[in-house]
């Protein structure tokens, strides 16, 4: 079975065959529809030939289904049908989800993605549980996100990010107590001495744990 892996992210969406090294994309942005997205796919993979779709979304998705808009795309993707639009077996999950999938390695691992936002999940003995850390209140009166999301990056300059950005673990290890941390996503590769049990991953893997969804001999099963 060929899989196509698309992983959504706030600034680009980005996709690739499980039978290939090739990696396309297009810009995302707060204007992108999920009808847009698959109106796009679908016109950049005219010429590839796949089985079935993984979607990693950056918005809660519970049973398959994104219950809630995300909060730096455009509007339609809560309940959309992307079997339906892309006309062929996908597997939705929330991006930080995939991306975890794809970094697992056992025992009880916490995700974070440092892109436009904050992504998180953990996967606890083989257990995968996608999280909304993103919203919650950091310090400050502002959230994880408005700290430790581009937006902190830009503001606050590398220095202060990387300093906000280990708070923040610190205090989510605290709070979750993970054996290991995993940070992914575009702003994961400006982190420097990094905390014990922290190491940065390959953006790629996202498309890894996408191939993974359909895998029957993945550790982590949806």
């Amino acid at each position: 079975m060929i899989i196509l892996s698309i992983d959504v992210g706030g600034s680009n969406v980005k996709f690739r065959l499980s039978n290939s090294e090739e990696k396309r994309k297009f810009e995302s942005g707060p204007q992108l529809t999920a009808q847009e997205m698959v109106e796009k796919v679908k016109e950049q993979t005219a010429d590839w030939k796949f089985d079935a779709i993984s979607i990693g979304i950056p918005a809660p998705v519970i049973r398959g289904k994104v219950i809630k808009d995300p909060h730096n795309l455009g509007s339609g993707w809560a309940e959309f049908d992307f079997s339906a639009a892309f006309g062929m077996p996908t597997k939705v999950v929330n991006d930080a989800a995939m991306q975890a999938l794809g970094d697992y390695k056992g025992g009880r691992m916490l995700f974070l993605g440092l892109g436009t936002g904050l992504g998180s999940a953990m996967i606890v003995e083989g257990v995968l549980q996608p999280m909304e850390l993103a919203h919650l209140p950091f310090k400050k009166g502002k959230t994880f996100e408005e700290c430790v999301g581009q937006k902190g990056r830009e503001q606050l300059g590398k220095k202060k990010w990387r300093a906000e950005v280990n708070e923040a673990i610190q205090m989510l290890v605290a709070a979750l107590e993970p054996e290991y941390v995993v940070l992914g996503g575009g702003n994961a590769k400006h982190m420097e001495d990094l905390p014990e049990n922290v190491t940065v991953c390959a953006n790629g893997n996202a498309f890894l744990g996408g191939f993974r969804m359909w895998d029957e001999t993945s550790p982590v099963q949806l």
